[in-house]
């Protein structure tokens, strides 16, 4: 496919890596010449050097013949302008990334007009998956299936787990015939195993669980882990995140402190809440943190723009004792160093945006076929855990899993025949109108179901 990329930022940067590894004819507009000579050096993409909102620039980029352009700068009007004159020229589906909430009423009022074919707030995500992980802060991660039925969970496996030690042919005995999970997938040492049945689980692996939603707090108890319920949380930065996580904290009784050096941002947050307390402070210095209550509150979550900072807040908080810990990075190649020195839960704003954006574009490569209905990256993005719509042009439907031809590295997690989900085995079958929870480690690219199989 042809995509245009407007903007080479981290957004931008992370998704010309993604797409270009997937094989689609890229050009990135940027008015940063250095930047695009950069991109130049470490892709096979063309670049065009200009306003991407120009129409001018955009008929140098040949917009009138893209499949797809993606509006990814730092400001909002242009990624929206860029979306439309792109829209007029020809391109055929346009995707604008628009952080201001002001903006969201008109955006839904005006989308057809607008000509945009989505539209992705990264701060508003993030958000929502630091909420999520904050509801059962016993795992390190949690990604939804299955309109919100199945999960995957990530956990650690720590030298008191009762799963150390354990080979995976056991674990149903461990845990009783009523917790249903799989073992999907298994981070150790930075390799990324689809595990057998004769797998043996050990101290420091990083376990992917697939579980129904409603039998996660069973899979703690029978796991011996007490449920942690956070009450106190520590927010180090007050930007757009912040903003976006507090109402759905507050909603849910939770106490929050937010620490923040901007002046004016502090005054706009305690206007906006009056219910939280907002510190004017430097969230990185250690007698701060330890004066503002670290060693009593039960989450920490790091929010600055600068991944330095957070990770050290973040080992800082490990060390006083705080029971769950959200660190923000940027940048995803450094979150593989840090995994299992305290700093929790990694979440990446541009990750996911690219994610979301990744999985459109699949399913518009795949329009014909299976739809593309949600994209992870898991285990240090060595791995995705994807969804698909069953329809009438994917194989073997009805077969037995025991009898269809996998690829290496393909594992068939969970099978949603109407609303009921249900981990797979090797009698599961699918047919059509289910939806199938595939993860795999290949670096091959799979947009339709017809792709897992390896005949």
């Amino acid at each position: 496919m042809k995509i245009i990329i407007v903007g080479d930022g981290k957004v931008g940067q992370t998704l010309t890596k993604q797409l270009s590894k997937e094989g689609h004819d890229l050009t990135v507009v940027d008015s940063n010449p250095k930047i695009l000579n950069d991109n130049i050096e470490n892709f096979d993409i063309l670049t065009v050097e200009g306003n991407g909102a120009s129409m001018e620039t955009l008929r140098r980029a040949e917009a009138g013949e893209a499949d797809v352009l993606i509006a990814a700068t730092s400001t909002d009007e242009i990624n929206l302008l860029s979306c439309i004159t792109a829209k007029k020229l020809g391109t055929k589906h346009t995707i604008a990334r628009v952080r201001n909430t002001e903006y969201r009423e008109q955006l839904v009022a005006l989308r057809n007009e607008l000509g945009l074919s989505m539209t992705i707030n990264p701060e508003y995500a993030a958000a929502r998956e630091i909420y999520q992980i904050l509801q059962l802060p016993n795992f390190v991660k949690r990604e939804s299936f299955a309109k919100g039925r199945v999960e995957l969970v990530e956990m650690r496996i720590d030298e008191t787990s009762p799963l150390k030690g354990v080979v995976l042919h056991r674990l149903q005995s461990i845990l009783g015939a009523k917790i249903q999970v799989l073992i999907a997938a298994v981070l150790r040492e930075d390799e990324v195993i689809i595990p057998s049945g004769n797998f043996v689980i050990e101290e420091g692996d990083h376990v992917f669980f697939a579980a129904k939603t409603a039998q996660l707090d069973q899979l703690l108890k029978a796991l011996g882990i007490s449920k942690q319920r956070i009450k106190h949380v520590m927010i180090i930065g007050g930007g757009r995140i912040a903003y976006h996580l507090i109402p759905r904290l507050l909603d849910a009784g939770v106490k929050v402190k937010v620490i923040e050096k901007n002046h004016e941002n502090c005054l706009r947050m305690y206007s906006e809440f009056p219910q939280i307390s907002v510190v004017e402070s430097d969230g990185s210095l250690q007698q701060v943190l330890e004066s503002e209550g670290i060693y009593q509150t039960d989450a920490m979550i790091t929010l600055t723009n600068i991944d330095e900072e957070n990770l050290i807040i973040s080992m800082f908080a490990h060390h006083c004792g705080v029971k769950k810990i959200v660190t923000k990075i940027g940048r995803l190649e450094y979150g593989s160093l840090f995994t299992d020195m305290g700093i929790g839960s990694i979440i990446s704003p541009k990750e996911r945006t690219s994610a979301d954006i990744v999985r459109y574009v699949r399913a518009m490569q795949n329009a014909e076929g299976s739809e593309i209905v949600a994209l992870y990256h898991i285990a240090n993005e060595q791995a995705e855990a994807m969804e698909f719509r069953v329809d009438d042009t994917v194989r073997y439907l009805g077969v037995p899993l025991k009898d269809i031809p996998l690829r290496k590295n393909i594992l068939i997690a969970c099978v949603t025949h109407g609303n009921e989900p249900m981990l797979a085995n090797g009698n599961t079958c699918y047919y059509e109108g289910d939806s199938v929870v595939v993860l795999s480690t290949t670096q091959d690219t799979i947009t339709h179901l017809n792709d897992i199989y390896a005949s």
